[in-house]
């Protein structure tokens, strides 16, 4: 399939509200801790705007014969963890991925992991890229759960890649 991959502009907005809304449900289906999409979604994007200006982030939408397939937002993290090299202080970070379910298993959502990297890598010197999500690795799933952890978020994180 072929996507059309390109910066947020106003005219996104109804689209990516809808999609955040659509990823909030999807979430709140799989855990307890999401509240219901809706109400707060457009406080939350606006909040997400600024946390994207502030941190040389960028926010990216993907349209398949013009016609709106998925987002992906993210920007760069710094802080200072003294027991931490300063390359895990300083890492690109995709706080929202989402994928119209049509487009699901089509590639797009790692399409839209690299652009998102390679803008951030482009902005910082890092060399880590992360995402949290609601999913588990099974086998330290299983550990943490024979000792009474439940599932939340699991932070992955890969190498910049370079070109």
């Amino acid at each position: 399939m072929d996507f059309a991959i390109r910066p947020y502009v106003e005219a996104d907005r109804p689209a990516v509200i809808a999609a955040l809304v659509a990823l909030q449900e999807h979430e709140r289906a799989i855990h307890d801790t999401r509240l219901p999409g809706g109400g707060g979604t457009e406080i939350y994007f606006d909040k997400l705007l600024s946390e994207l200006a502030a941190n040389e982030g960028g926010l990216f939408v993907a349209e398949h014969n013009g016609r709106f397939a998925g987002l992906v937002a993210g920007f760069v993290e710094a802080y200072d963890v003294v027991l931490e090299t300063s390359d895990s202080c300083l890492f690109g970070y995709c706080s929202d991925i989402y994928v119209d379910p049509e487009f699901r298993g089509s590639g797009l959502a790692q399409t839209l992991l690299d652009v998102l990297e390679r803008h951030l890598a482009a902005r910082a010197p890092i060399s880590r890229f992360r995402v949290n999500v609601l999913a588990v690795n099974r086998v330290a799933c299983r550990a943490y759960e024979r000792g009474g952890f439940v599932p939340y978020e699991v932070m992955y994180e890969r190498i910049v890649r370079r070109d």
